[in-house]
């Protein structure tokens, strides 16, 4: 008596090569997206510390009629709770310092980021 023919079960190589072959697929087209979608995230984020940043420089002007001497003076009087990350470099200490101009005492008068290349929108970091 002959058995009949029995077939394993389990995926053939084909099928898991056309499996990998639309992995892949979407894998190339999403990368990209994702990778344009953290570099706008970092973009408004910084805009969003860079807007908070001088916002503590302007309120501490009209409560002290002096500039803060240090970012860190911002943080122990209160006008911020911490000094933020610059989302671009990743660092709080690249923040760049601009002096204010005239008679005005003090050492900070506006804040830029020290991030080094350009935005999405052409425009140097720096500049913000």
């Amino acid at each position: 008596m002959r058995r009949p023919h029995v077939r394993a079960l389990g995926f053939t190589v084909i099928e898991l090569l056309v499996v990998l072959a639309a992995i892949g697929l979407l894998l190339a087209v999403a990368a990209p997206r994702y990778s344009q979608h953290v570099d706008q995230a970092r973009e408004v984020a910084l805009k969003q510390d860079l807007r908070a940043l001088r916002d503590a420089i302007d309120k501490f002007y009209a409560d002290q009629a002096r500039y803060p001497a240090t970012l860190d003076e911002l943080v122990v009087k209160r006008y911020l709770r911490g000094l933020p990350v610059d989302p671009i470099t990743e660092r709080t200490d690249s923040w760049l310092i601009l002096a204010p101009t005239g008679q005005a005492s003090g050492a900070i008068f506006d804040i830029r980021s020290g991030a080094k290349g350009t935005a999405r929108d052409g425009s140097a970091y720096a500049t913000w």
